[in-house]
């Protein structure tokens, strides 16, 4: 194990797991595999006001179901615990008061009036919400501006205060992005962030930073929307434990919705999941449609979006994870957005559904059945169902309407389709051929296809004009496998019970 290669994922528990968030899992993953490295879960729970209880085993749960094991987490442990931020809230304490003694952070006693006074009193034209920076910072109740003895008496009384980082003027701050190059801010168009807030808990700012060093994290691959905030990370950085510790970054492409960023919205309106899992909105009761429910395997899922913003050079698109963690490299990571496209997401899922090994398959058709109530006991039919259908069925939900009348006599036929052209003369081929099917000792697919054929030629009846009553008297409608080999798998007693049913509802 590379000891020198230490990713993390850190996730906050307030909802859903986007397929970006996925992505940038997989990307972490693939990059601690392909260099031997680890891979670690960091829970970063210190918006209490946003924290939801059920979302943390959510989202160890959608990484079960992907395949993306961590090898250090709340759940799998490691050296470098607690591995929930509200678990390390006096760790933060201590660097954030050094910053302060330090001269690069300040105590900012304000209230929430004082702030809303301040944004409204200094707004202008061009600027419709005043930041808490170095423009106003000095007129502002804080620790620049009061004098010693009031800021140790507020903070002995306990008053309500945080602490901000204190962002120099025309600082010209930069870093080298494995995926985008030399990236420069000017620190002037940055406000003082928070750092740590009244109730102690640290912002992101501060935790982020704290905790990639203590625990020795090595590369940071997270979304782009993260690149306004790099220049307080990297003077945090530089202020706590010299920019020389900083791990390399690599800002990931977004992933692209109809119009602009991916959202859950734009899966809502346009009927496609953004969500690796159903989630289910605690507040309002929303739910939200998940990959995996939507009949998604997890082998195509991290294949398609591995695909997003990342391609090994050639035109192959189907991989499995040991091939991505052999040819994952950062460097073939694009910088523009990714634009999602949901048919081809399909398409990948239909690919691996032919290509999965029938034991894997198998396990997971069973379990979508169970999900419509009905449940498979002979497993060696369902192997032959699954070879007999797969090939049709792009999602895992398409098994059950798919093959449903394989296990079960169709309640409901499609006569509608087939009554037009029904005569007696159709009606005494079938009579005759149910006697024929009777004493067929030989009962596969090409001899019962032999023997329709024969007999259609002897009552002078094309064989395309009986092909769709007998499959809508097999089958139920028009679709379904070959309609010969249907009939091979219901066996011979099914069959003709199917045909005598049809012809009474076709003759009345």
């Amino acid at each position: 194990m590379n000891d020198s290669v230490r990713v993390r994922f850190a996730p906050s528990p307030t909802g859903g797991l986007h397929l970006g968030g996925v992505r940038t899992v997989l990307f972490n993953y693939l990059f601690a595999k392909h260099n031997n490295g680890k891979f670690i879960v960091r829970i970063e729970d210190t918006d209490q006001s946003r924290y939801v209880p059920e979302a943390e085993e959510y989202i160890f749960n959608c990484l079960n179901w992907v395949g993306l094991q961590p090898d250090e987490s709340p759940i799998h442990g490691g050296d470098y615990g607690p591995y929930r931020q509200s678990e390390r809230k006096e760790i933060y304490k201590k660097y954030a008061e050094q910053l302060v003694r330090d001269g690069f952070a300040y105590y900012a006693f304000d209230t929430q009036e004082e702030l809303e006074k301040m944004r409204q009193d200094f707004k202008t034209t061009h600027n419709h919400s005043q930041q808490y920076d170095h423009s106003v910072r000095m007129k502002m109740k804080n620790s620049i501006t009061c004098s010693t003895e009031e800021v140790n008496t507020w903070l002995k009384e306990g008053r309500s205060h945080v602490v901000r980082i204190k962002m120099p003027k025309h600082e010209n701050v930069s870093f080298k992005d494995m995926i985008r190059g030399e990236v420069h801010f000017d620190t002037s168009v940055v406000d003082d962030k928070v750092l740590l807030k009244a109730d102690g808990m640290p912002t992101y700012h501060l935790a982020v930073v704290v905790d990639d060093y203590l625990m020795k994290i090595s590369h940071v691959f997270r979304g782009e929307e993260w690149l306004p905030s790099a220049p307080v990370h990297i003077l945090l950085w530089k202020y706590l434990f010299g920019i020389d510790a900083m791990p390399q970054w690599a800002h990931l492409p977004l992933i692209l919705g109809p119009v602009g960023k991916l959202s859950k919205r734009d899966g809502a309106k346009h009927g496609f999941p953004v969500f690796a899992m159903n989630w289910t909105d605690k507040n309002n009761s929303e739910k939200t449609e998940g990959f995996k429910e939507k009949g998604f395997l997890p082998e195509a899922f991290i294949n398609f979006l591995a695909l997003l913003g990342w391609n090994d050079g050639t035109e192959k698109e189907l991989f499995s994870k040991q091939e991505l963690i052999q040819n994952f490299s950062i460097d073939r990571v694009h910088a523009a957005g990714a634009k999602f496209d949901y048919e081809k997401a399909k398409w990948f899922n239909h690919e691996w559904i032919k290509r999965l090994e029938l034991i894997e398959l198998k396990s997971k058709v069973k379990d979508f059945f169970s999900a419509q109530q009905f449940e498979i006991n002979d497993s060696t039919f369902l192997e032959k169902v699954i070879e007999l259908v797969k090939d049709r069925c792009t999602l895992l939900t398409d098994f059950y309407p798919q093959s449903i009348f394989l296990f079960e006599t169709p309640t409901q036929l499609d006569i509608a389709s087939i009554q037009p052209k029904w005569d007696n003369k159709k009606n005494i081929f079938f009579t005759e051929w149910i006697l024929q099917l009777t004493e067929m000792i030989n009962w596969d697919a090409t001899y019962i296809e032999e023997n329709f054929k024969a007999l259609t030629n002897l009552h002078n009846i094309k064989t395309g004009d009986l092909l769709l009553p007998l499959r809508i008297m097999l089958v139920g409608g028009k679709f379904g496998p070959p309609v010969f080999q249907v009939a091979a798998l219901i066996e011979k007693k099914e069959t003709i019970k199917r045909i005598e049913n049809a012809l009474k509802l076709f003759n009345s």
